[in-house]
């Protein structure tokens, strides 16, 4: 069984969360004491693969324990076609020697836009852009590992 909050102690721990993507990845910051996370920005990830040296300040910037990867499935719990790229992305990440979690991240977009369309309704959000909506999905990744729902 994979690695949870409630696993680790009580012991705080700080968690970097990714939502990848071909073109963006969104990142977002977490917290094992509040079990709450915060959007932190978006990577470019293009040709030349991601930016790792963005990547790398954040990583040195916030000192996670542990990194979380969301994997993104099919409804019926199959992997998407992208799942290879995410595989390298892992494998890029161990460079940090930090714990790597992955976690089931079936609809954390589509909940990321509803909430922030949502609120971009009510008048407390301005335009939504897809950076926007990809660093809000990682805050979904990282609240999921946080509350140990759906680890893969």
């Amino acid at each position: 069984m994979p690695d949870t909050p409630d696993s680790q102690g009580g012991q705080a721990e700080t968690i970097l969360a990714f939502d990848f993507g071909l073109r963006r990845i969104g990142v977002a910051v977490g917290q094992t004491i509040t079990g709450s996370a915060s959007p932190l920005r978006v990577v470019a990830n293009g040709d030349n693969g991601p930016d790792f040296g963005a990547i790398t300040a954040m990583v040195n910037e916030w000192c996670p324990s542990r990194l979380i990867v969301g994997l993104p499935m099919h409804a019926d719990g199959s992997p998407a076609r992208i799942q290879p790229r995410i595989d390298e992305f892992v494998e890029k990440l161990a460079h940090f020697q930090l714990p790597i979690n992955t976690v089931d991240e079936r609809y954390t977009s589509v909940e990321a836009e509803a909430v922030l369309k949502n609120a971009r309704a009510a008048g407390s959000r301005g335009r939504l852009s897809k950076e926007v909506i990809d660093s809000a999905a990682a805050v979904f990744i990282a609240e999921r590992f946080l509350t140990g729902q759906s680890n893969v």
